[in-house]
């Protein structure tokens, strides 16, 4: 089947097809609860510290139906019952149709949604997704416009008018930011995206993420350069420095380790 059927189809239909890099049916780190992991191939990022940069590519992967996908969700339903469903990547906003039919057949099966994006998308593509999403996981890379483009490659304004479209039709928002040292983490960009943070009252709450470099290896076998080789992860101070300015603006604020 043509990967263009992810086109053509309806939200609904059961022959909508994408592309997907994997899955992971117990995921604890994208959303509430247990959750099923769907991560979609392609990404228009390149961000200097994906892990997955095998993702990267829209015409790789593995093609699928939303059926497949769908019966291995249902198989386990049972235990993701309390947590739900995640579509990430990639960016699955790459590929609408196809995320837009699956949250709309777990919705029907009564299980929560959850879109990890990064926002790099106008919001009328993001729409038919959105209507099928209970919570959106929103990575904003940085705030200074400069650091961001030397981060991603790309624009932040995409991403910003995306936050802010996701504030006007009140969706539950988690704001996801990696900490790099020497990179991400000079005080100005950290203050930055605090204070915009704050000023959407549809986020719930940030989420600070440690950089580590576990997807070195992969971009050692794709043969590209991996410029944050000798980049240190964050200290436990630094971690929480960041989330002080955060808690400073009134955002509620999650460290990982």
């Amino acid at each position: 089947m043509g990967n263009s059927r992810q086109h053509t189809d309806g939200p609904s239909s059961p022959l909508a097809s994408g592309r997907i890099h994997s899955i992971d049916t117990c995921g604890t780190v994208d959303g509430p609860g247990v959750r099923f992991v769907v991560f979609t191939q392609g990404c228009p990022l390149r961000c200097l510290y994906c892990h997955n940069p095998d993702c990267q590519a829209i015409d790789a992967g593995t093609v699928v139906t939303v059926d497949q996908i769908m019966a291995q969700i249902e198989r386990t339903k049972n235990y993701i019952r309390n947590g739900g469903v995640t579509v990430s990547g990639g960016e699955p906003l790459m590929q609408p149709g196809f995320v837009a039919a699956i949250f709309d057949r777990c919705h029907r099966l009564g299980l929560h949604t959850a879109l990890d994006t990064s926002g790099y998308v106008m919001p009328k593509v993001a729409e038919p997704v959105l209507n099928h999403t209970d919570l959106v996981l929103l990575d904003i890379k940085s705030y200074d416009p400069d650091l961001f483009r030397q981060v991603t490659a790309v624009s932040i304004q995409p991403t910003i008018n995306f936050a802010r479209h996701l504030a006007e039709i009140a969706k539950p928002t988690w704001v996801r930011f990696v900490l790099v040292p020497g990179l991400t983490d000079l005080e100005e960009n950290v203050i930055g995206l605090a204070e915009f943070v704050s000023s959407l009252n549809n986020v719930e709450r940030v989420e600070i993420l440690p950089f580590h470099k576990m997807g070195e290896y992969k971009w050692q076998q794709l043969g590209l350069p991996y410029v944050l080789g000798d980049t240190p992860p964050p200290t436990p101070a630094l971690m929480a420095a960041v989330s002080q300015i955060f808690k400073a603006k009134g955002v509620d604020c999650l460290v990982w380790n």
